[in-house]
C-alpha cells in the first residue's frame, strides 16, 4: 500500500501537476528558506509578493543580514506574525558571521537555525541539498490522515510522531525533494480541507477516508483555543507643527518591533462620553487641560488566539514632551513599520 503510495503521487506530480509558485524547483537554500518562512501561517496567494519584494530587496542573505531591522520590519510589514520576522533577522546574521554567509548543508545545522523547525529544515535540506528527509505540514497530514484512514489527533504528541514516521517510510530517498513537493501541491490542489477533488484521484480506489465516507472528518484536529478580545485606545497626539508621538513596542507582547500612536488598553470598550474621564486620560492628558477632538470608528485585526478592538483618539493640541515616545513628522509615517490594524488607518488619515 505504501509503494503503490509513493508510486502514484510521482506520476500525478510528473502527469498532472500544474501549480506554479515562484520558488518551485529552486535549489538555492537562501530563497527556499524564505519563501517557508514567509509560508508559515500565510497563504500562497499573499506571501508571494512578499517573497518577491523580499528577492528584490535583499538579493542574498548577507544582503538581509547588514539590513536595519527597521527596514526589514517595513518590508514584512502586513504579513502578521511578527516573530517569524524576528528569527529571520537573527538566523540571516547568525549565518552571515558563523557560516561566512553560505547556508549550512546539514539537517541538524539548519534544524538548530532561529525559526526552522522540522518541517522547514525537511524543506531545505530536500530542497537545497537532495538530504532524504521528508516534510510533514498540514497538506500532507491530511493526504495521509485520509488515506491511511489515521484516527490519532493531528498536532498531539503521538500524532506528529505517526506522522512523522509514515511520511519518512513514504519518501523517495533517491529524489526527495520531487517528492516532498508532489505530496505538498497534492494537499493544497487535489486533497484539499474543503471540497477535495475525489473523483478522478489517482489514490481514490485504496484511499481509507474516500472508501468509507470519512473525508469530512480527517484528519482530526485539537480543540480550538478560545479567542479574547483587547480593547486598545490609539491616541493620535501632536508634537507640534505636523509631527506626531509614536513609539516602538518592547516587551514579549503582540507586534514586538512595530511602531504605535500613543496607547491605553483597556480591559473593555470604553464609550466616548466617558473616554476622557478615565483614569488613563486625567493622568496623562487631563491636568494639561486636553480635550477629545475626534474619536475614529472601532477598527478590528483578528490574530490567532485574539482579536484586537481599536479606536483613534484625536486630541485638541500639542503635547511639547512625552516619555518613552519620539516626534515624527506625518510625511514620514509610512516609513515605519505599524501593524496593519494602524496602517489601515494611517493610509486614510486626516487631521480632524
Amino acid at each position: 500500500m505504501q509503494i503503490d503510495f509513493t508510486k502514484k503521487l510521482l506520476g500525478w506530480n510528473r502527469d498532472q501537476n500544474k501549480r506554479f509558485m515562484p520558488w518551485k524547483g529552486e535549489s538555492d537554500p537562501y530563497r527556499i528558506w524564505l519563501s517557508e518562512i514567509i509560508l508559515q501561517q500565510t497563504r500562497v496567494e499573499q506571501g508571494t509578493a512578499y517573497y518577491k519584494r523580499f528577492i528584490t530587496g535583499f538579493p542574498t542573505i548577507a544582503d538581509l543580514a547588514k539590513a536595519s531591522e527597521k527596514e526589514i520590519f517595513k518590508y514584512w510589514e502586513g504579513l502578521g506574525y511578527y516573530n517569524r520576522c524576528r528569527n529571520l533577522i537573527a538566523t540571516a546574521r547568525i549565518i552571515a558571521s558563523a557560516y561566512n554567509g553560505s547556508f549550512p548543508s546539514s539537517y541538524a545545522e539548519i534544524l538548530a537555525l532561529p525559526g526552522i523547525g522540522p518541517y522547514t529544515a525537511a524543506a531545505i535540506a530536500s530542497f537545497a541539498f537532495g538530504l532524504p528527509h521528508a516534510v510533514v505540514d498540514g497538506n500532507v497530514e491530511r493526504v495521509l490522515a485520509r488515506y491511511f484512514g489515521i484516527s490519532t489527533t493531528a498536532g498531539s504528541a503521538a500524532g506528529k510522531k505517526l506522522y512523522a514516521e509514515l511520511a519518512a517510510s513514504l519518501l523517495e530517498k533517491k529524489d526527495p525533494a520531487n517528492y516532498n513537493q508532489a505530496i505538498m501541491d497534492f494537499g493544497a490542489t487535489i486533497c484539499k480541507p474543503q471540497n477535495p477533488l475525489c473523483t478522478g484521484c489517482v489514490l481514490s480506489k485504496k484511499c481509507q477516508a474516500f472508501q468509507k465516507g470519512w473525508t469530512d472528518r480527517l484528519p482530526l484536529k485539537q480543540a480550538l483555543v478560545p479567542r479574547k478580545t483587547r480593547w486598545f485606545y490609539y491616541f493620535i497626539v501632536k508634537a507640534g507643527k505636523n509631527k506626531l508621538w509614536i513609539r516602538e513596542r518592547t516587551g514579549n507582547d503582540i507586534w514586538q518591533n512595530l511602531y504605535e500612536f500613543v496607547l491605553w488598553e483597556s480591559g473593555q470598550f470604553i464609550p466616548r462620553e466617558k473616554l476622557d474621564q478615565t483614569r488613563f486620560f486625567m493622568d496623562t492628558f487631563g491636568k494639561q487641560g486636553f480635550h477629545i477632538q475626534h474619536i475614529s470608528p472601532v477598527h478590528h485585526q483578528k490574530l490567532t488566539h485574539q482579536t484586537i478592538t481599536g479606536c483613534f483618539v484625536h486630541l485638541d493640541k500639542p503635547l511639547t514632551e512625552l516619555a518613552g515616545y519620539q516626534p515624527v513628522l506625518l510625511k514620514r509615517l509610512r516609513e515605519f513599520p505599524f501593524p496593519k490594524l494602524i496602517t489601515g488607518y494611517i493610509e486614510n488619515f486626516e487631521d480632524p
